[in-house]
């Protein structure tokens, strides 16, 4: 199991144990099932990242959570062991390092179309010579001794890049062989409304299915992980039958929902029982 004790490591030492845990699950090929954190609250975050998801992922794309917000968010995940990924807004270096500067342990960059995309993704994410990241870890003065050295920042971070649209797809096999690219992770919605099947889904659309098909068998050519968000745990775990090795299989904002309705069935279902 994984070490969630925050500790004095801070969070460098947190973001590098949540990516290693990812990195074990993909080295025993298991998958590594995460939740969808899509609201803004400090105190939600932290009851998520103490829960038994392999990761949780902050939405500042299409979340509640605005970049601003962000420090706070992590700071309360880092509290209860875990280090989350984060979905950045835009393929833009300033983005993908203020999500790492911040102890993120892994960023989603969303459509990336080409293979310099996800080499501008790549770059932003390790340090020179590696890369093109800036030194500034935000939490550097809390650490004793101070923040690792580089390196360590480069070996622990993960950067999975999204393909999402036609130019995606067209370019897959190169952007899956971009030197510190580690995975690609696919938004269904966003990849068949891109390839023109709008709403479609792999269970209506063969055509949709034979494009995440694509993707994870590109993935799985290339060494590299496939990552899937799913709308149900029966789609995760169908695809993790298949290979999808980063599966979100829920979110927040939909589990306080489901919960409430739940209750509210067992509530009005006694009362009519008398």
């Amino acid at each position: 199991m994984e070490d969630r004790s925050s500790g004095s490591s801070g969070s460098s030492g947190v973001a590098a144990r949540s990516a290693a845990r990812l990195r074990e699950l993909w080295a025993q090929d298991r998958p590594a099932f995460g939740l969808w954190n899509h609201l803004a609250d400090p105190a939600v975050a932290e009851l998520v990242a103490a829960g038994p998801f392999d990761y949780v992922c902050v939405d500042l794309q299409h979340g509640l959570a605005a970049p601003g917000q962000l420090p706070g968010l992590l700071q309360a995940m880092r509290a209860a062991g875990r280090a989350p990924v984060v979905r950045v807004p835009w393929n833009e270096p300033a983005a993908v390092m203020r999500a790492l500067d911040a102890g993120a342990a892994a960023v989603l960059v969303p459509m990336v179309d080409s293979a310099e995309d996800a080499a501008r993704a790549a770059s932003a994410c390790r340090f020179p010579p590696a890369g093109s990241r800036s030194w500034g870890p935000m939490w550097a003065d809390a650490l004793p001794g101070g923040a690792p050295p580089p390196a360590e920042h480069d070996a622990a971070v993960l950067c999975l890049v999204m393909v999402e649209t036609r130019a995606g797809v067209d370019a897959l096999e190169e952007i899956v062989r971009v030197p510190g690219v580690d995975g690609v992770y696919v938004g269904p919605n966003d990849l068949a409304l891109g390839c023109g099947h709008g709403r479609a889904t792999y269970r209506d659309s063969p055509e949709v299915d034979r494009l995440v098909a694509r993707v994870v068998d590109a993935c799985r050519e290339a060494g590299v992980v496939a990552g899937l968000h799913c709308s149900d745990v029966e789609m995760a775990t169908h695809w993790a039958g298949r290979g999808v090795r980063m599966l979100t299989a829920a979110q927040d904002t939909a589990l306080l929902r489901a919960a409430a309705e739940r209750t509210w069935r067992e509530l009005t279902g006694a009362a009519e029982r008398g």
